[in-house]
């Protein structure tokens, strides 16, 4: 604890000095009022038991100034003067200047001047610039650090905590940045302007805005005279880093254009009330000789172009005060009325026209999809009733199924509506192989019957047979006991009828050689009759009973035969 002391006198912590660099980083002088209630705002509701300002004030600060008092030690701060209000303003050494833009993490190149000797004379614009960066920012206290505190000042604390609000953290701030026309950025020449605040809260939807702040001691054509020396900052063009030329700004600044259109960054003018001058008339006379650097062109789509313009917006400090970023404290030139500060350096319209755009491109998409999937539903329906080839069973093709579904009268009937594309010409090639196989075993088969027809087919008849009307056998009879074919003799013997002049035969169902055989077998076999009359006897016989005559008859029976 002792060596604590030593290197720190009154007794600081580490956070509290960063507090201070933090602080002093950006805003080059400051009180310890100031940097208390920009880094440590629940102090401002604690001591309320103090019986006067002065003692409270003196309270919530003790721990700031204990800081300020450690880092004067080591040489990185010092005091620069007082205010009109008797308070010390304190300010960074160059050493202290170096540990800021550590604690900042920025480059020293960007860190600007000390401000030494700004507290000679009281700090007026400077004390402006704070309390415009305060109003902005906000600070709002931790309810957490109040627990034991009386109950006027945590509703209090509430009632901040609860409040609008604000843009952006200390560290999003910058003050006393030159903006060259011409030179560089750590040298500029002759006819550039100087920012008193530079805003980049891009994540609270402020990517870049240049604050001018004035005690209302400047008249309507300084201030014009300032905007048009930001008008020739903003044309300044360079090349990157890319090799690209692009304006000056923009190899410092990243902002990414949203819209159709180029607007230059805006620009926010705080009135401080203090001087002679009355700001509601400076803000219309301003915005009369600066009509060429805001004025937009109306477009057709129902808003405002503001290409290669500055967005002037003008406020006083203490409606910033009151409302804050997100109140109605804000007037842009050449719209009427007030605005929140984001719809005062924003396009509003514009943003309702791309709304209603993404709107209706959204309704597009959402009438297109529905199309689609009616499309697929009517596709996925189709293809269910898509008929399969029989063959492989792929489904069938638009054009095999159009033809397979042909009904008009000129359009010749598919024989195999049943297959796809691939598996007809094989079906009917196949179909015409087994066509022209049964054509040829229908050909081989004709050729057989034609020719067993032939073979069948019964020999011409002889001359007597031909003479006769009636044949017992209209063709050449066969043996029936050995399959051979009679004679002419034969066939000539077995068609007597009886009534011809020689004796029908007694089998005319065997060939001559079968009935010899007959007889030879028939004698042999019963000896003891008498053989069969011969032929010879049988037709003698026959001869005899011709021989005789026939008996007349007599009588009346006579008369009725004939």
């Amino acid at each position: 604890m002792a060596g604590k002391r030593k290197t720190n006198p009154a007794g600081s912590s580490n956070e509290l000095r960063g507090d201070v660099l933090r602080v002093l980083g950006v805003l080059k002088v400051a009180t310890a009022d100031q940097i208390q209630r920009i880094e440590r705002p629940h102090l401002s509701f604690r001591h309320t038991g103090k019986p006067t300002p002065s003692e409270r004030k003196t309270a919530r600060t003790a721990a700031h100034c204990g800081a300020l008092s450690d880092l004067r030690k080591h040489g990185q701060s010092e005091n620069g003067g007082r205010t009109k209000q008797a308070e010390t303003l304190r300010n960074l050494t160059l050493k202290g200047l170096e540990a800021a833009a550590k604690a900042l993490e920025r480059p020293m190149t960007e860190m600007g001047g000390t401000a030494r000797g700004t507290g000679s004379s009281g700090g007026t614009h400077a004390m402006a610039v704070n309390e415009t960066i305060i109003a902005m920012l906000r600070p709002k206290p931790d309810l957490k650090l109040l627990t034991g505190e009386p109950a006027e000042a945590q509703a209090a604390a509430r009632a901040v905590a609860g409040a609008s609000p604000g843009i952006g953290t200390i560290a999003s701030y910058a003050t006393e940045i030159p903006l060259p026309a011409n030179g560089t950025w750590s040298a500029p020449g002759k006819g550039g302007a100087q920012a008193d605040i530079v805003l980049t809260a891009p994540q609270h939807g402020v990517p870049l805005l240049f604050i001018e702040v004035d005690n209302c001691h400047e008249t309507a054509e300084e201030l014009a005279a300032k905007l048009e020396k930001y008008a020739r900052f903003f044309r300044r063009k360079a090349k990157d880093t890319d090799g690209r030329e692009k304006p000056l700004w923009r190899t410092r600044w990243a902002v990414t254009d949203a819209g159709p259109d180029h607007p230059y960054p805006p620009v926010l003018i705080v009135f401080n009330h203090i001087g002679a001058r009355d700001p509601n008339r400076t803000v219309v006379r301003l915005a009369e000789l600066t009509r060429h650097l805001w004025k937009g062109e109306w477009d057709p789509d129902g808003y405002h172009c503001y290409d290669q313009k500055i967005p002037i917006v003008a406020t006083g400090l203490r409606n910033l005060r009151q409302h804050g970023p997100a109140g109605p404290a804000f007037r842009r030139f050449g719209r009427p009325g007030q605005q929140t500060l984001l719809d005062a350096i924003g396009n509003p319209r514009l943003d309702a026209a791309r709304a209603r755009q993404r709107a209706q491109i959204k309704a597009n998409q959402e009438e297109y999809q529905a199309q689609l999937r009616e499309i697929r539903e009517r596709h996925a329906e189709r293809e269910a009733r898509r008929p399969a080839c029989t063959g492989c069973g792929a489904k069938l093709s638009d054009a095999r199924w159009k033809a397979a579904q042909a009904t008009d009268w000129d359009t010749p009937k598919d024989t195999r509506p049943h297959l796809c594309d691939t598996c007809s010409p094989q079906a009917a090639a196949t179909e015409e192989r087994t066509a022209e196989e049964q054509g040829h075993r229908e050909h081989a088969a004709v050729a057989d019957a034609q020719e067993a027809d032939r073979h069948q087919r019964p020999e011409p008849l002889p001359d007597w047979a031909e003479r006769r009307h009636f044949l017992r056998f209209t063709r050449r009879p066969v043996c029936t006991q050995c399959g051979a074919a009679f004679t002419d003799e034969r066939w000539q013997a077995v068609e007597r009828t009886g009534l011809d002049v020689l004796p029908q035969e007694t089998r005319p169902h065997l060939c001559g050689n079968c009935d010899q055989w007959y007889k030879v077998d028939g004698e042999q076999s019963w000896p003891h009759m008498d053989p069969l009359p011969r032929q010879e006897e049988r037709d003698q016989e026959r001869d005899q009973e011709q021989a005789v005559p026939e008996r007349k008859p007599t009588g009346w029976f006579s008369r009725l035969r004939r």
